[in-house]
């Protein structure tokens, strides 16, 4: 029941409630603000302590702000508790509108947790309502809006009454940790306006600084820049060039605004060009020059605008890494060719022979020819149990043009990748009476009538010693005989050297390459068969003997 005071209390609580929440919006800066708060709840509701928790970017919440003891202020003022100790906290206890008190009955399970905290002491209470000092009110202050945002908690302890807050004291609280939760996201948004304001006129002083810095870094740099269009019709179209790409290309800048890089660019290199023409692309590519010949560059772009709202426009750095590329590339035919012939060298071989190859299809679906057969629908795929996976014959499977070997006795008109091997007759002999100089001017002149004698793609690989190894594709079972054949004849003709005429011999084996073999066993297929043909022509020698 009322008392007769009790309006009059209430009307001057609710003079210094209005006055302190008006206070909120006077604070100049968000530490402000939140002292403000703090000190509101003291003066104006008629609490000894309290303390502002507010939540920080990574979610945990930090002591900002306290009032009411200057021991408690320094004890715990900076101090942070978990997010996950405070969800606990305000789920709880019990709940009075937004606020949560936790009687102290059941705040002893928090002793242990890691919110900051002080402890007041007292007596026992000694009726119903009166305040324990170990209990605990909490008023959540949340940001405006539908999402429930979570600022931060108003903590109040030691009401000057000495009772726990009635309805009217609970709506008072509740009120101003609204009011609180307002003031302090404007005085966040006045803070970020404040700062956004700083940081712009910093970045319009260092931006007309830059300008001039940019125009002059641009002219006199080293190695070549373009500035180029972005977006539109005239995408890529060169704007400016510096004298140092102009130099590079032998063009002059006014010829240069007529092209854009794909213009100049190497037919080979259109693609790589173009996957690379974005922000932070990076190629390596040739450009031509006005002579007709091509350099190589390396190109790295980004992406500049002329105002902040204006057209953006492509910038683009040119290094001229001719020199290294030559030396990359001199490097890598030293690795995958053989030095004394020039010609491919075992792994540059096993490495072409590999990429024409691939394992047998898996059994689960496609353990032959026939189980695909079976499977393809005749529209170019596959039915419902089907897979379409490339080709086989001209059918889809595994994006690979399947490899297969032509029938050896009976021409069936099938095509496909002859491998021969060839292994030179009476070269030991040649090097023990000649030595290993004429030896290596005969491996010289027989890597030159191989190569001189296939046709143009395909290759012709040094083994390793007297042994060479020739790839030839689209050839039928005849094909191939005609062409070891002629190799042979080839071979046998007389090489001059150092004034001498020699001779070898040349034994061939061929074999086939074919999809479900390794790369091994192709050749091992094609060794066996030439050491065949070796015992067969020795046992003819003998019998003519």
């Amino acid at each position: 029941m009322e008392t007769e005071s009790e309006p009059y209390v209430r009307l001057a609580t609710l003079r210094q409630l209005h006055q302190v929440v008006a206070d909120l919006n006077t604070a100049r800066s968000l530490a402000d603000t939140l002292q403000t708060v703090a000190d509101g709840v003291v003066a104006g509701l008629g609490y000894e302590l309290a303390c502002v928790n507010l939540v920080r970017p990574d979610g945990d919440l930090v002591v900002a702000a306290f009032a009411g003891s200057a021991a408690a202020e320094a004890l715990i003022t900076g101090r942070v508790g978990s997010r996950e100790s405070w969800e606990r906290r305000l789920s709880m206890g019990e709940g009075w509108g937004e606020l949560r008190f936790i009687p102290h009955t059941e705040g002893w399970v928090l002793i242990e947790d890691d919110v900051p905290q002080w402890h007041t002491e007292g007596p026992e209470p000694r009726f119903e309502d009166e305040w324990h000092p170990q209990d605990r009110l909490y008023a959540p202050m949340y940001a405006s809006g539908g999402g429930r945002e979570l600022l931060g908690v108003i903590s109040v302890d030691r009401p000057r009454n000495g009772r726990r807050p009635g309805p009217w004291g609970q709506e008072a609280l509740q009120m101003y940790a609204s009011q609180a939760a307002i003031a302090i996201s404007n005085a966040r948004l006045r803070a970020n306006m404040q700062r956004a304001l700083v940081r712009l006129e910093r970045e319009q002083q260092a931006l007309r600084a830059s300008e001039e810095s940019f125009r002059q870094a641009f002219e006199y740099a080293p190695s070549g820049m373009a500035i180029a269009e972005m977006g539109g019709d005239q995408h890529g179209r060169l704007l400016r060039t510096n004298d140092a790409l102009c130099r590079l290309l032998g063009r002059p800048a006014s010829a240069m605004r007529r092209y854009s890089f794909a213009d100049l660019v190497h037919p080979e290199d259109v693609g790589t060009l173009l996957r690379t023409s974005a922000e932070g692309g990076r190629a390596e590519l040739r450009l031509g020059r006005r002579d007709g010949t091509y350099v190589w560059v390396s190109l790295r772009n980004s992406v500049v605008a002329d105002t902040a709202d204006g057209p953006r426009f492509l910038l683009t750095h040119v290094e001229d890494i001719e020199d290294r590329k030559r030396h990359e590339l001199q490097l890598a035919h030293r690795a995958s060719h053989d030095a004394l012939t020039g010609l491919p060298n075992s792994a540059e071989l096993r490495a072409r022979l590999s990429a024409r190859l691939c394992e047998r299809p898996h059994a689960a679906y496609a353990s032959d020819i026939e189980s695909l057969d079976a499977a393809y629908d005749g529209d170019g795929g596959f039915g419902a149990d089907g897979f379409a996976f490339g080709a086989i014959g001209g059918r889809p499977y595994d994006h690979h043009v399947h490899t297969i070997a032509p029938d050896d006795e009976m021409d069936d008109g099938t095509k496909g990748l002859a491998v021969l091997f060839c292994d030179l007759d009476g070269f030991k002999s040649i090097n023990d009476r000649f030595g290993h100089q004429t030896g290596d001017a005969v491996l010289v002149e027989v890597a030159r009538r191989l190569t001189t004698g296939v046709r143009d793609g395909d290759t012709v690989a040094r083994l390793g010693g007297d042994e060479f190894v020739v790839l030839a594709d689209g050839l039928g079972a005849a094909d191939a005989a005609d062409l070891a054949v002629r190799l042979r004849n080839a071979i046998i003709l007389p090489i001059r050297v150092g004034g001498r005429g020699v001779r070898v011999g040349a034994s061939f084996g061929i074999g086939w390459a074919s999809c479900g073999m390794s790369v091994e066993e192709v050749l091992q297929s094609a060794d066996q068969r030439m050491y065949v043909e070796k015992r067969s022509r020795a046992k003819v020698h003998r019998r003519a003997g």
